[in-house]
């Protein structure tokens, strides 16, 4: 399984960013797709997570500035970042969640992480 994400790079205060993720190797749908971001010091958090029915969550911090999406294609997620600040520099991760039907075994859950991109946003 690899999650390859990309879209990161080096933006003003005000500017904007789109992070993409797709995923291949899994066999199921997932139930939970997002992003989780880590600064230099600090716990990985979530940023922004859809569920399979369409509803999102998100931190605090970026409620109303970033929208997280899927993709058309299964095991797809975006994230459109605006009005970036310099606190929201970090490294973006993305995250996808669910179920994969194992033989003689049945249902195992699965947690799988991308690679990371750095997201750097200048004053």
């Amino acid at each position: 399984v690899q999650l390859q994400a990309s879209g990161g790079g080096l933006v003003q205060a005000g500017g904007s960013l789109r992070l993409s993720c797709a995923a291949s190797g899994i066999t199921s749908r997932s139930t939970e797709r997002g992003w989780y971001r880590q600064a230099p010091g600090k716990q990985r958090e979530l940023v922004a997570q859809i569920r399979r029915g369409g509803t999102t969550t998100y931190a605090d911090s970026v409620r109303g500035r970033f929208t997280v999406s899927r993709g058309d294609a299964e095991n797809t997620v975006y994230l459109q970042m605006s009005s970036l600040k310099p606190d929201d520099t970090a490294v973006y991760y993305c995250n996808m969640k669910g179920w994969e039907d194992r033989p003689i075994v049945g249902p195992v859950p699965y947690n799988y992480w991308g690679q990371g991109t750095q997201v750097t946003v200048s004053s």
